[in-house]
């Protein structure tokens, strides 16, 4: 079966995918000059060597055949008598010839090595939007979005994780922080995910749907191969029930959602339990507080990640201050505008933001 044009594994291509113009355009750019220069240098100067950078700044941007071209047209360029590029220069095309048959060489490996690491970047992110699969505009009756951002240079999960699912009994939504973050973390936020999905088919109290992401933990903190028994998660669950003007939150130890209502925010008062994971004996689960709500309300969840960034002077990030001046700025009071304004606000004040980041906002049509 054929290659698509111009893919990794196309051997006809002349150029490496993916390189940008002005780095395919560097080589051709730097012969040109040279040539110029050499046209206006005096003839006891000798810039002929100069002409052997070309071939490996080719082999940056073009495939072995570009490089092939460019390498032979800097020997032709070499030897006419109109650029006068010295004697030095028309004594040394051998050296230069060498460099660029070399220069080939390593354009070729670098268009492998390049192919493959297109296809290993292409399956690790449909891997990871397996697991964190983005969220739709709206869940049943409840308009959403979420952002997220893994400390992790170059991952597109890490610790944080969420989801919005519909169910029988209503819309319900999760934010966790597992322990850790980064790709140490992706197997549990995947097994707490998967769990909280299936929880939300299954079972009626919001309860019983911590009850059930309380045992995966377990189940996992038992299956590791240290004995290591820390595995917990901090986590808020939210339910949006059917025909009822409220939500209902179930805490385990997760800072409280806020509530947006005309320009304001404030905290959802819910009593916390301990975090996911804990296995404290003799303590209840968490309590099932509810929160009635108006048209125009919006929810907004967040992990420890918002508030606990820190401008230069080590002040933690306000949320809800912060949250209340965009608003009366002008920014637009739907899920999309104050995730994405948030975002901006927090980048702003904290500059780097050193622990993954996760926020859903929530608003019931």
């Amino acid at each position: 079966m054929g290659s698509e044009p111009n893919s990794p594994e196309d051997p006809d291509t002349l150029r490496v995918a993916g390189s940008p113009l002005w780095l395919r355009a560097l080589p051709i750019v730097m012969l040109l000059v040279l040539i110029a220069a050499q046209a206006f240098t005096p003839g006891n100067v000798e810039l002929g060597p100069y002409y052997a950078a070309v071939p490996p700044l080719a082999a940056l941007g073009f495939g072995a055949p570009g490089v092939a071209i460019l390498s032979a047209t800097v020997l032709i360029v070499m030897q006419m008598p109109v650029i006068g590029a010295g004697g030095l220069a028309i004594s040394e095309s051998g050296a230069v010839g060498l460099i660029g048959a070399l220069s080939v060489v390593i354009a070729g490996v670098r268009r492998r090595y390049h192919g493959r690491l297109v296809r290993v970047s292409t399956v690790a992110e449909a891997a990871q939007l397996a697991v964190l699969a983005p969220l739709p505009t709206a869940v049943g009756p409840v308009k959403c979005a979420a952002l997220y951002r893994a400390a992790q240079r170059g991952t597109l999960v890490g610790g944080d994780l969420y989801d919005v699912r519909a169910g029988p009994y209503g819309v319900r939504a999760l934010v966790a922080d597992v322990q850790g973050h980064g790709l140490a973390a992706v197997g549990t936020v995947a097994g707490l995910l998967g769990a909280f999905r299936e929880a939300v088919l299954d079972l009626p109290d919001l309860g019983q749907v911590a009850g059930r992401l309380e045992r995966r933990l377990a189940v996992d903190a038992a299956a590791m191969e240290d004995g290591d028994s820390e595995l917990f998660a901090t986590a808020l669950l939210l339910e949006f029930p059917v025909g009822g003007a409220e939500v209902r939150i179930a805490c385990c130890g997760h800072p409280p959602p806020l509530l947006v209502r005309d320009g304001r925010a404030r905290e959802i008062v819910a009593e916390p339990a301990p975090p996911l994971g804990m296995g404290l004996p003799g303590l209840p689960g968490p309590t099932v507080a509810s929160e009635p709500l108006l048209p125009g309300d919006m929810v907004l969840a967040y992990t420890d990640g918002v508030i606990e960034a820190r401008d230069a002077d080590g002040v933690f990030y306000p949320l809800a201050d912060r949250l209340v001046a965009r608003l009366k700025d002008g920014m637009a009071a739907t899920p999309r505008a104050v995730v994405n304004g948030i975002w901006e606000d927090l980048a702003a004040y904290a500059g780097a933001v050193g622990d993954d980041v996760a926020m859903l906002a929530l608003a019931p049509r």
